[in-house]
């Protein structure tokens, strides 16, 4: 397993891969000690990336200035995620770049409503976030939800918004036009 770490405009991304492909992708606001311990955790060796994986890292740097790119070509290594995450997440590649779906929809296509809760705890616990877009599913009405990268909601809005989503003012915040 390796890893490397790469500077956009977001901030700083880290990504882990396999033999099979992306393993892990880390978003910006970790603090570099807390990120280099985090990849020391995986076992993940730093290296320089392949071709292939050079291509997606400059895929993530064009989405950080906000270019239009899709990630779905893009080799998985989802060896360790259990089954019913993995459901969750190929559905999620179906998403396409400025829409969105909610925890609800996403249950009733995996064949019950019931298990809303269940696509959350498979959101939050994504182990490749904005390649497996995990950020465009909300909550009922069109509300934010959780977002577990750093950040929490507020980065799930930068990233909305760099797709041409808006979700309006975060609660508890007024806007004001003068």
């Amino acid at each position: 397993m390796f890893s490397t770490t790469f500077d956009t405009a977001l901030g700083e991304f880290a990504l882990v891969w396999t033999e099979l492909g992306i393993r892990r992708v880390f978003l910006p606001g970790n603090e570099a000690i807390a990120l280099d311990h985090r990849l020391a955790q995986l076992g993940a060796q730093r290296a320089e990336p392949p071709r292939v994986i050079a291509a997606v890292l400059n895929r993530i740097e064009d989405y950080a200035e906000g270019q239009s790119v899709d990630f779905v070509d893009v080799a998985l290594d989802l060896e360790r995620v259990p089954e019913f995450n993995r459901r969750c997440y190929d559905f999620l590649l179906t998403i396409p770049r400025g829409s969105t779906t909610t925890y609800g929809d996403m249950a009733r296509r995996l064949g019950d409503i019931g298990l809303s809760r269940a696509v959350g705890q498979a959101m939050g616990a994504n182990p490749i976030p904005l390649i497996i877009p995990c950020h465009r599913v909300l909550a009922a009405k069109g509300r934010a939800g959780g977002f577990s990268a750093p950040g929490g909601t507020a980065t799930k809005r930068i990233m909305l918004a760099l797709e041409g989503v808006s979700l309006g003012a975060p609660p508890g915040q007024m806007q004001f036009a003068f």
